[in-house]
């Protein structure tokens, strides 16, 4: 098989790159190591910056998006018994943010490329890119016992952090920058109506709290947890008992509970590598970095990358500005940064870190919840990063 355009891996990074390469005519084939069916299952983030969002449209999946999906006009944070609302349209000159889940965004996105026949190939082993620095690159995998073969142009490596795109890169030639915290999401899902309109972070002194949502009727609870703690030892009535006591009196009396769909801990790390791509491989999303889910950056990072990743190979082919290629690092890691500095800030901000954190950084924290929480400049400051910072323009 030979195409222009070699994507790994079938999440929404992948999908979303394969789904606007081909509205511009630029051939490509998705290569999944995983069936549909799981990749459907994983729960992950629902907040989409505009930047998403415009993009979403200009790739032709946002039919289900513009119906179902919830606009925010803001979030509210909670510290020390105070309640802040950060009114986001209004501090950010008219910007807001849509509350629609990544697995519904997933299933748009595959079956846009099922009806316009684009190939994708799922269950695929043993994925391999080759040849990244030379003049012909390839992707080699096998399915069904047999050995199939790839040639294209150039590879987009969008498998993720445990992927194979990254690890094919040899070790010297790349810079690792992470953060791990000494702490866990506990995550539940539920069929429940959300407690408030709004998503809510809060601190409490046991521990972090995130109220989300996917929809009107179903909910997304997060309980910060030591990184010890499994899924076994948390029923769902000790989880919606911890959540109600992290939570203001008049939220909690509120609180709709109900039997978890899904329930899980995940471990909160920040993570770059640099550079972004190797020869004519480019790492996209996931397989790239990795931010704490606090700042809802994840998603929207990975977007940012195939903005820039689907501008230049436009450019590339319509245009012959193969320049531009050397460029596509530079571009996203300038955005990844900014996105990796919020979540880092909301997640020192947000949590407690006990005997993790000196009586130095106590006071630190302490100084910019005061200063963040009450003036209008860090109110700004917060809801300019949450609705997401623009993209550069790609010439």
């Amino acid at each position: 098989m030979k195409t222009q355009v070699a994507i790994i891996g079938s999440g929404p990074s992948g999908l979303l790159l394969g789904q606007l390469l081909h509205r511009a005519g630029i051939d490509n084939v998705i290569v999944e190591r995983q069936t549909p069916d799981y990749i459907l299952s994983r729960i992950r983030a629902g907040v989409l910056e505009q930047g998403t969002i415009d993009l979403l449209r200009e790739a032709g999946v946002h039919e289900r998006m513009d119906a179902e999906g919830l606009v925010h006009e803001g979030v509210e944070l909670q510290v020390a018994g105070k309640r802040i609302h950060v009114d986001l349209k209004t501090l950010t000159g008219g910007k807001t943010v849509m509350v629609y889940g990544q697995t519904e965004l997933t299933r748009d996105l595959m079956e846009a490329r099922t009806a316009n026949g684009a190939p994708a190939i799922y269950s695929a082993e043993n994925v391999q890119p080759h040849d990244m620095k030379g003049e012909s690159p390839y992707v080699t995998y096998e399915k069904n016992g047999e050995t199939h073969r790839i040639d294209c142009d150039y590879i987009a490596g969008c498998d993720g952090f445990h992927g194979v795109s990254r690890q094919s890169i040899p070790a010297d030639v790349l810079t690792h920058y992470e953060r791990v915290y000494p702490f866990g999401w506990l995550g539940l899902l539920s069929d429940t109506p959300p407690v408030n309109h709004e998503l809510i972070y809060a601190h409490h002194d046991r521990g972090f709290v995130l109220c989300s949502q996917r929809s009107l009727t179903r909910s997304r609870y997060y309980l910060q947890v030591p990184l010890t703690d499994k899924v076994e030892q948390w029923s769902d009535e000790r989880f919606w008992d911890e959540l109600k006591a992290r939570l203001p009196q008049d939220v909690a009396d509120r609180l709709v509970t109900g039997p978890s769909l899904e329930k899980s801990i995940a471990p909160l790390r920040s993570s770059v590598v640099e550079p972004m791509q190797y020869g004519k491989l480019f790492l996209v999303g996931d397989a790239a970095h990795i931010v704490p889910p606090t700042g809802a950056k994840g998603l929207n990072l990975a977007a940012s990358d195939v903005h820039y990743l689907y501008r230049i190979l436009v450019k590339v082919y319509q245009e012959g500005r193969t320049d531009l290629l050397e460029k596509y690092s530079e571009l996203a890691l300038r955005r990844v940064w900014k996105g990796e500095r919020f979540s880092w800030f909301m997640t020192n901000l947000l949590h407690d870190f006990g005997e993790h954190k000196d009586a130095w950084d106590q006071k630190m924290q302490q100084a910019d919840r005061e200063y963040f929480f009450n003036s209008h400049a860090g109110l700004v400051n917060i809801a300019e990063n949450y609705v997401g910072l623009p993209y550069e323009a790609v010439e």
